[in-house]
């Protein structure tokens, strides 16, 4: 926390600069800004900015924790593969947070209570509770109640402070959007980027986060059904209710802090911004053959990427011909062939042939040398020139291919990374802001070969959802299901599909009309006779409803959202000994490149301890800096085995969440 206070100063200093362009203040110097002459209208984009950061890098690794993801980057790839758990993941999430957001969210509400400005000072208790709950998700225990206070060794608080702190911040918000703003105070409108000032949208969305944060409660006894239906039925009540983050591609200013683009959309930034990252096969199969339907869901081409393949060029050097191949979903859950082969972070980012590339593979084993040569037939790329243990083969000008001579690389091809391009990070300059598709170079870009079409959630244009009318109907139809009323249960469980769904289709629609299918299938409007056809498919449980069936919907339509991750803690991910409800998240098991005996050390899936339960706290502020205070709340903050550690809310009794602290 204490190397944190340098950078907060940068980050006041930024916002205070944004401010002093468009507004002069006589008694403020416009060269030296400060937190206490920035506009309340200027600080609330940049809070929504840096928090849809906050939350994009948070999205994206748990959902490489919960199996929506396969990362062949060092630290995320130890979630999804290998579930070593490693430090390294800890620490983003925390310092923007900390850093970038909740001292301005102080700043702002104090500096909108002085100008009778009541509607900003509740969009700051919504960033208080949106972010503090997060960081309760994460981490279990940190500074709460001593943070943005300006001590510099805050003392950490439990779960069951920060949890009841976030819940009555929404209520006070619910009460300031209802209170008229002082005449003189700014309206909502002129600094809102997520709901255009609208101040009905703001308090749904306080209901439904109160749904969903007290649906986090269900393992406990105060757990109670009807009040989260009432908190829903004051939440979102359609897709027009959406609460979200707009994604552009517009700009190449980027952030101070990471240099990441400030205008795209926060999952981006971390999914889909380099190379390493894949949809697993956990939720591809999901995506193709929901209840061991064989049905395929007309969602699936546009979340699972496409690549170029078998492409032709003309004589200018232009694409010709060429077939959509989509994407298969890495396995690092079942048997995991290609992985245990060449290793947990081998899984290879393609390249662009610009020309024909010979590349001559040398392959010992005969059996696995046949196999090897008979694909490069069938793909005409097979050289006669092959002898012996070698096979030659000539990657033809257009292609998308591993230029590597290791025989285990060559198929990687087939899974596409969810890259997208913004005008900020592309580096082509050529490239314009309604493409967004990958090119691994300048000359493939100039041929018109992608190399990924990307993915629906994590595209710079894509929408950040904060909290959405689907996930609504999700949580109605379990708690009903908990209730043991199976018809409202199914009503609801319907209807959230069918909101993603249409969800989708609005966005999809809209990116049709900007003209980026142009170059992007992929971003074209679903067929609507695909979606008829599935909503009346196996793929959707016909009557017999079961909780996992409504689980794995849910998971399929949160996607890059830590709420799967949530849910999966709630029910003890596929152990099934949650309720009576059998297992919920079938499948989901330790891969065979598991290594990570000491961070999780229970001995079977039912002992809590087996699974990913939290985050160590970012060493280098609250271990190395804060040790004092903060191994005096929890004693084994800095143990190896802190990743399997409930949380609070994640326990059953408070008894049980101390004695986790303490013994």
């Amino acid at each position: 926390m204490k190397s944190s206070k340098y950078i907060l100063a940068i980050s006041l200093l930024a916002l205070g600069a944004t401010s002093c362009k468009k507004f002069l203040d006589v008694n403020t110097d416009p060269d030296n800004p400060n937190n206490k002459n920035v506009l309340v209208q200027n600080r609330l984009p940049w809070i929504e900015h840096f928090y849809q950061y906050t939350s994009g890098v948070t999205n994206f690794r748990t959902s490489c924790q919960a199996g929506v993801y396969y990362s062949n980057s060092g630290n995320p790839n130890s979630f999804s593969t290998t579930w070593q758990c490693a430090s390294g993941n800890s620490t983003t999430p925390y310092q923007t947070w900390f850093v970038e957001v909740s001292s301005n969210v102080v700043d702002m509400y104090n500096s909108a209570q002085k100008q009778g400005a009541y509607h900003y000072m509740a969009a700051a208790d919504v960033f208080h509770a949106l972010g503090y709950m997060q960081m309760l998700d994460l981490y279990g225990e940190m500074p709460y109640t001593q943070a943005g206070t300006g001590n510099p060794s805050p003392k950490p608080d439990d779960g069951k402070t920060i949890y009841n702190g976030c819940m009555a911040k929404l209520n006070e918000a619910i009460s300031l959007f209802g209170k008229t703003q002082d005449a003189a105070a700014p309206a909502l409108a002129t600094g809102d980027l997520w709901n255009g000032g609208d101040v009905s949208k703001w308090i749904k969305m306080c209901w439904g986060l109160k749904a969903r944060y007290m649906l986090k409660l269900s393992k406990k006894a105060e757990f109670n059904p009807d009040s989260v239906l009432y908190c829903l039925s004051k939440g979102p009540q359609s897709i027009a209710d959406n609460i979200v983050g707009p994604g552009f591609n517009n700009s190449t200013i980027t952030d101070y802090l990471y240099g990441d683009p400030v205008v795209t959309n926060g999952n981006f930034d971390y999914a889909a911004y380099g190379s390493s990252n894949r949809i697993s096969q956990y939720y591809y199969n999901l995506l193709t053959n929901m209840r061991g339907s064989g049905v395929t869901d007309p969602r699936m081409s546009k979340i699972v990427p496409a690549y170029m393949s078998g492409v032709q060029l003309d004589g200018n050097g232009k694409v010709a011909s060429y077939t959509w191949t989509r994407a298969q979903g890495v396995d690092s859950y079942g048997p995991a062939a290609r992985l245990l082969k060449g290793g947990a972070t081998s899984i290879q980012t393609p390249t662009y042939a610009a020309v024909n590339t010979k590349i001559t593979y040398t392959i010992a084993d005969p059996t696995d040398r046949a196999n090897f040569a008979a694909v490069q037939i069938a793909a005409g790329r097979y050289d006669a020139s092959s002898s012996g243990n070698n096979v030659v083969v000539i990657y033809k000008a257009g292609s998308i291919f591993v230029n590597s001579t290791n025989y285990l690389y060559a198929g990687d091809t087939i899974y596409v990374n969810l890259r997208s391009s913004s005008v900020a990070t592309s580096g082509i300059t050529a490239q314009g802001q309604t493409d967004v598709s990958w090119y691994p170079s300048t000359a493939a870009f100039n041929a018109g070969v992608v190399a990924s079409t990307g993915s629906f959630q994590v595209r710079p244009v894509s929408d950040q959802e904060i909290v959405t009318y689907h996930e609504m109907c999700f949580i109605k139809a379990e708690v009903y299901m908990r209730k043991g009323d199976a018809g409202n249960a199914y009503t609801a469980y319907k209807a959230g599909i069918q909101a993603h769904m249409d969800m989708m289709q609005a966005k999809l629609a809209q990116w049709k009309a900007a003209g980026y299918t142009a170059t992007n299938p992929d971003m074209a409007p679903m067929d609507q006779n695909a979606i008829t056809a599935y909503m009346a498919s196996t793929a959707v449980a016909p009557g017999a409803l079961t909780m996992s069936d409504i689980m794995l919907q849910k998971y399929v339509a949160m996607g890059c959202s830590i709420e799967n991750w949530n849910d999966m803690r709630r029910f003890n991910f596929s152990a099934g000994n949650i309720a009576g409800f059998g297992v919920v998240y079938p499948g989901y098991q330790r891969g065979p490149l598991f290594t990570g005996q000491s961070q999780l050390t229970g001995g079977s899936p039912t002992d809590p301890r087996y699974w990913m339960r939290r985050w160590q706290l970012p060493p280098v502020y609250e271990i190395n800096y804060n040790s004092v205070n903060t191994l005096a709340l929890n004693k084994h903050a800095a143990d190896p085995n802190i990743w399997s550690m409930p949380v609070w809310w994640d326990c059953a009794t408070d008894d049980e969440y101390y004695g986790y602290l303490k013994n």
